[in-house]
């Protein structure tokens, strides 16, 4: 393959007359933040922009108010409700709901890590992973953006590359020599690469390797990855064909020399790697909307699971954006909530919508609706043959691989910071562990007596509150066998030790969707909890307060207490909801 020589990158268009400022503003500062990690502080976002403070304000306050990102002191932070934009185009491929089960059931199969990854400009994102658990594994995240000569997926997509997408790898490789935009591979050093085409010299020879690579790849019908993107690290990949032939995505099993050496590998996975591959085209050619999400093994189980968290209306509602109007008034910028809400009309059922239908979607009348799909377009979120527009795995770049990355106590932090503030009293989340509760989270408040408790602290779960939410989750014959083993044991004179009323305050905590617990695991401490569900309904943790039994009487408590925790709760929630449709949220 002959390519034409690297030329510098070109500058990128500039925007169509249409395009709408603020919503390109407010993408940047997505971009930013999460380049940055997620957090960076509000001065720096000013200064990585080029924006003027007030303008990033402004972007800022109504991001927060679309609940897609924190301000936390000097610092904002992305928020998992930002997720449900990735969450739109990965619902609108159909490839994590179709082909997800098959590839975690090729990496229990094969005990090592497997990932769908889809071709994005001469990179590669991730759509899907299904990880082992091992001190050398792959670590990559869901939308973790590569390029495209450090692994196996990137040969197999650049065979369809023409001259022009060449020279743009070419461009990027000789103005990028050490993949600083590539934030998720480790950097590469000068002497690395020059064989395997992926090297820093301006030379004519440096991209031959790759090229060579991809070659082989189509000659093969497979790639493979010796160690391209960090010592140790092999993988081997296929393509996944659509109806037409075309490959969408490419299925990698993934893994270490110290288990299998690259020469090795291929002989290892091939032959379920292609059985695989068949029943994943085959899931491609069904129907649109034939298929549904099943048990990723996650915190957030999302079978049958509704594709919108609790809570209000769509922020596209009329009565919402003028709320958000009077509200924060100049602070809150109508046409960027638009633009970004215009993402979310795309999901599944819905790869591929017309202008109309995009406005009947979210509530915004045609032309507003067009302004900002014509903006989109431009940034390349979204991709049109003229008629129709559908998202593009960039969207994934707005934060979604470190979001994806929070485990639930993370989600619940800043909701558990608010109940606190709220009612003056120690607020935390535990989850069942055996026969005991672990604290995973934990809000103390500053009184002269106060409960002092530190993470990962067990306490037996049938004299707590927290516990008894987690226990009336369980399947009744569970529940009945676990407390027939365990030692119920008086920590105090209230310790409620007979198995019979256990199991009767249990019921009572299954109707009443709470605990009350009184002085039982100790005297003068009062804790009332509430469950947190997942996607499924599964209770997964809960959330208490605790406070000193001197402080009211139980009736006070629960008056006072119950309806904060309830709306924290829902919180976590909404949070666990969005970010669990494609994640897996640990609960550690």
């Amino acid at each position: 393959m002959n390519q034409p020589a690297a030329t510098a990158p070109s500058a990128p268009p500039p925007p169509p007359p249409e395009a709408v400022g603020p919503l390109m503003r407010s993408l940047s500062v997505l971009r930013e933040l999460a380049a940055g990690g997620g957090r960076q502080p509000v001065g720096d976002l000013v200064r990585r922009t080029d924006l003027a403070r007030s303008t990033v304000d402004r972007v800022l306050s109504t991001l927060a108010r679309l609940g897609y990102v924190r301000i936390e002191g000097r610092d904002a932070v992305l928020a998992p409700r930002l997720l449900e934009l990735g969450n739109a185009y990965l619902a609108a491929s159909e490839l994590p709901d179709r082909l997800g089960p098959l590839a975690d059931r090729l990496a229990d199969e094969l005990d090592e890590s497997v990932s769908l990854a889809v071709p994005d400009g001469d990179g590669v994102r991730f759509v899907h992973q299904a990880t082992r658990r091992r001190a050398m594994s792959l670590a990559f995240r869901i939308g973790d953006l590569l390029p495209a000569e450090r692994g196996a997926p990137g040969a197999l997509f650049a065979d369809r590359w023409d001259a022009a997408d060449w020279q743009r790898w070419r461009a990027r490789r000789a103005a990028d020599p050490t993949d600083a935009g590539f934030p998720a591979v480790p950097p590469r050093r000068a002497e690395d690469g020059a064989d395997d085409g992926a090297g820093p010299g301006p030379d004519a020879a440096w991209p031959a390797g790759f090229e060579a690579r991809v070659a082989a790849a189509r000659d093969a019908g497979w790639s493979l990855d010796d160690q391209l993107i960090e010592p140790g690290l092999v993988a081997v990949a296929m393509p996944v064909r659509d109806t037409a032939g075309r490959p969408v995505c490419a299925l990698s099993v993934v893994s270490h020399t110290s288990r299998l050496s690259a020469a090795e590998l291929p002989d290892a996975v091939l032959p379920r790697l292609r059985e695989t591959v068949s029943a994943m085209e085959y899931a491609l050619s069904l129907p649109r909307g034939a298929a549904s999400v099943p048990d990723a093994g996650s915190v957030s189980d999302t079978a049958s699971a509704p594709e919108t968290a609790p809570g209000p209306s769509h922020p596209a509602h009329a009565t919402w954006m003028r709320a958000s109007k009077q509200e924060l008034g100049p602070e809150f910028v109508e046409s960027m909530a638009r633009g970004l809400i215009t993402l979310t009309a795309f999901g599944a059922g819905c790869a591929e919508l017309p202008l109309t239908a995009v406005a009947e979607a979210t509530g915004l009348a045609r032309a507003t609706a067009r302004r900002a799909l014509i903006t989109l377009e431009h940034l390349g979120y979204l991709a049109t043959d003229g008629k129709l527009f559908r998202p593009t795995p960039k969207v994934l770049e707005l934060g979604f691989a470190h979001l994806s990355g929070l485990t639930l106590p993370a989600i619940a932090q800043p909701h558990l910071v608010a109940l606190v503030e709220r009612v003056h009293d120690s607020a935390s989340m535990a989850v069942l562990s055996g026969d005991d509760i672990q604290y995973v989270a934990r809000v103390p408040t500053v009184r002269i007596m106060s409960v002092n408790i530190t993470l990962g602290t067990r306490f037996p779960a049938y004299p707590t509150s927290m516990g008894r939410v987690l226990l009336a989750d369980l399947p009744p014959a569970e529940l009945s066998a676990r407390l027939a083993l365990t030692d119920l044991a008086p920590l105090t004179r209230h310790t409620v030790t007979d198995a019979g009323q256990l199991l009767v305050l249990l019921e009572d905590v299954r109707s009443h969707d709470y605990a009350l617990v009184d002085e039982e695991l100790e005297e003068g401490l009062r804790s009332l909890a509430v469950p947190v569900r997942d996607r499924t309904g599964r209770v997964v943790s809960a959330v208490n307060v605790s406070t000193h039994a001197g402080r009211c009487t139980a009736d006070e408590a629960r008056e006072t207490l119950l309806p904060a925790l309830r709306t924290a709760a829902a919180a976590i929630e909404a949070d666990l909801w969005v970010a669990g449709r494609y994640a897996r949220i640990p609960v550690l």
